[in-house]
């Protein structure tokens, strides 16, 4: 299976069904930092589809999972409308900047 292909299974969740998080038209910038924060209340494991227009989403949310340890698992396919990318949550994501999630937390 190349790197480019999902498991079987990998977009199910362990709860009976994704949680959905709807990003509609925001920036990139606000959309991370909405999805940060409802990340955050989230059980690791837990599948979320997030409803993004932004173009750039597919890039920036592939390299922000890398950043915080989430995994993407790509676009849902064949789904009409908005486009829907899909993460599982980790259990153990790394902190980025409060007001700049697209850069790792200071450590001091």
């Amino acid at each position: 299976m190349s790197a480019s292909t999902p498991e079987p299974g990998a977009f199910e969740s362990p709860a009976a069904e994704p949680v959905v998080i709807d990003g509609g038209d925001q920036s990139c910038t606000r959309l991370l930092l909405k999805l940060r924060g409802q990340l955050a209340e989230l059980p690791a494991g837990t599948i979320v589809h997030l409803l993004a227009s932004d173009p750039a989403a597919p890039v920036d949310l592939a390299a922000w999972c890398h950043l915080t340890g989430h995994t993407y698992l790509g676009p849902l396919p064949d789904r009409p409308g908005t486009p829907c990318y899909v993460l599982r949550v980790s259990a153990s994501p790394r902190p980025t900047d409060p007001r700049s999630p697209w850069r790792p937390a200071a450590t001091d």
